[in-house]
């Protein structure tokens, strides 16, 4: 209704924005590059990032235009699991069977990423989103399983994305073997003022309507309430469409963010 109200074809701060809209932030630009990286020099990359700062996103841009038939990515978003359960969930995602024991289960997953970059010369990325759930055990068998050859090869790219808790983790001294193995890693700063009011003014071109239906004081007043934050932004922005169209406002004003800011707060 909103989107129709102000001339937009659809609506621009949707969570589901085709990776060939994306509006690329400098965390975003400084994550891609760094993938590029570890796509060409296979090791291990940390990247984390407070809630909604567009991570996954970012990862999900530099997934969608890999080359299939020299890449190969995974993706798994794990929560609080066992050992046994987090090699399950591995062999399910690289289309190996599972079995019973661990051990039968680690061997076999290595010998798929050794095939996979010895004999088929496909490099294999494997992301785990939100690893700062990740139990010791599984970070300690992680280090393992990236040891090929007497740890003389790297067989396959190893990503963890997760909350800045991560960076705490690993610096734990049992996980210090863990760490020695990466390669990259960036820390989000967070969308910045400048770059929230660019990416505004594109998502509302984007859609087909003009930037002028939010004058600069909403925007910035999006911006600071929004904590750097690109999910919160762009709830904010959607709940003050709907604000707006309801008020029979042509444009968005500053008291519309910050009754859409004290919805959003509300629930």
């Amino acid at each position: 209704m909103s989107g129709n109200y102000y001339g937009m074809s659809f609506n621009p701060f949707d969570r589901d924005i085709a990776t060939k809209d994306a509006f690329l932030t400098e965390d975003m630009k400084e994550m891609n590059g760094r993938l590029d990286y570890l796509k060409n020099n296979p090791g291990i990359g940390v990247f984390t990032a407070g809630a909604g700062q567009g991570k996954t996103f970012s990862l999900r841009c530099f997934s969608s235009k890999l080359n299939p038939n020299i890449t190969k990515f995974t993706y798994i978003c794990l929560s609080t699991i066992t050992t046994t359960e987090f090699y399950r969930q591995l062999c399910s995602c690289i289309g190996i069977d599972a079995q019973y024991k661990k051990s039968v289960m680690f061997r076999s997953i290595q010998e798929y990423f050794e095939n996979m970059s010895l004999k088929k010369k496909i490099h294999h990325i494997v992301c785990l989103d939100e690893a700062q759930y990740l139990n010791s055990d599984i970070l300690r068998d992680l280090k393992m399983l990236t040891n090929f050859s007497m740890d003389s090869k790297n067989c396959f790219s190893l990503v963890l994305l997760g909350q800045p808790m991560l960076n705490s983790i690993l610096m734990r001294q049992p996980h210090e073997a863990l760490r020695q193995r990466i390669i990259i890693s960036y820390n989000f700063g967070g969308i910045q003022e400048a770059e929230a009011v660019g990416y505004i003014r594109n998502r509302f071109t984007l859609a087909g309507a003009s930037p002028s239906i939010m004058d600069d004081n909403a925007m910035l007043s999006a911006y600071s309430s929004s904590g750097g934050s690109i999910r919160k932004l762009n709830l904010i922005i959607t709940k003050a469409l709907i604000i707006g169209t309801q008020h029979n406002k042509q444009t968005i004003d500053t008291d519309i963010i910050l009754a859409a800011v004290n919805e959003i707060e509300l629930v």
